[in-house]
């Protein structure tokens, strides 16, 4: 069991910037590939960005590559995504998940690859 705690959401303005940490808790964090999904009202859950335990490979969206940057640090648990150049269509409830660390990274940008999921954070970027 894997509990995932979301924080650093919040109203900003167009251009500006946020970091979204997810703090996780339970069992080994390190062999999971933790994944960044968002959703905005009335759309589908959307991937974001993943990163691999090691740290070393990253995979975004295509339409935020440039813009956000997910990182994670192992020793604390912790998963970020700092957003920058924020736009008012990046307005969504933001979440962290976690899956299993041997899924490919073409599987693993789906929502259906995560077991775990913490309970969102919401981002507004006002214009």
């Amino acid at each position: 069991q894997v509990l995932l705690v979301e924080s650093g959401g919040g109203l900003v303005q167009a251009g500006g910037s946020l970091r979204l940490s997810c703090a996780a808790s339970g069992r080994t964090f390190s062999s999971y590939i933790m994944g960044w999904f968002r959703q905005a009202p009335g759309k589908e859950r959307e991937f974001v960005a993943l990163i691999r335990y090691s740290g070393a490979t990253a995979h975004y969206a295509d339409s935020l590559r440039g813009r956000f940057t997910i990182s994670r640090d192992n020793a604390k648990n912790t998963v970020y995504l700092q957003m920058n150049a924020l736009k008012p269509e990046d307005t969504a409830v933001y979440y962290c998940a976690a899956g299993d660390g041997t899924y490919s990274t073409s599987y693993a940008s789906a929502a259906a690859a995560y077991e775990y999921w913490g309970q969102g954070t919401q981002v507004t970027v006002s214009s």
